[in-house]
């Protein structure tokens, strides 16, 4: 494979980059001063030296234990269980949770072969049901899809007991959207994921 081929290559494994988005990238990077090109190539490196997974959360962190397991001022008490790293980020742009996460680094796919021995499954439930554990509520936040829908019911499963409390994030109609233009599976899910008022 030649150079130019090797770079587009490159950059076409990355999620939601096609053929002409990789080309282009592959382009700007080469058009971009010898410095800049290596502060890339630098900057990956480094990051690829540096983050490790919470050992805590499993989130992305430079650190032993990450920043928000570390806050003294977030609810040890509730946790946000989420697919991907990406997915702590989407919540915390909220600002509207103020506990802690647990990141399962996927989902359940039995068509790709995946698992729960393959995701931070067994972690979740040593440290729901740890002697002492002070979790008192699992916030299920996987994605409304059919494998997130799974997953989301074989940890509440997993997760049952007296002392815990298992919720799933709402699902529905988006904030000022109109019903006449909003599919009919997430207006009957908006149905059946009422609350009252």
């Amino acid at each position: 494979m030649k150079p130019w081929e090797r770079v587009i290559a490159a950059f076409k494994r990355f999620p939601g980059v096609g053929p002409k988005q990789a080309e282009r990238m592959a382009l700007h990077l080469l058009r971009a001063p010898a410095s800049e090109s290596e502060e890339f190539v630098e900057a990956v490196r480094q990051a690829r030296a540096a983050i490790r997974s919470c050992s805590r959360c499993f989130n992305y962190t430079d650190r032993e234990v990450c920043t928000i397991c570390s806050d003294p001022a977030r609810d040890q008490g509730l946790v946000c269980v989420v697919e991907d790293p990406q997915d702590v980020g989407a919540v915390e742009r909220t600002r509207s949770f103020r506990g802690v996460y647990h990141v399962l680094h996927g989902r359940l796919s039995p068509l790709d072969g995946i698992g729960p021995e393959r995701l931070r499954v067994r972690e979740l439930v040593a440290r729901v049901k740890a002697p002492g554990a002070s979790v008192r509520e699992v916030i299920l936040a996987t994605d409304a899809d059919t494998e997130g829908e799974a997953t989301a019911l074989y940890l509440a499963q997993l997760l049952r007991g007296p002392s815990l409390k298992t919720t799933r994030i709402a699902q529905g109609v988006p904030l000022g959207g109109d019903l006449d233009y909003i599919d009919e599976k997430t207006l009957g899910q908006a149905v059946v994921c009422r609350r009252e008022l």
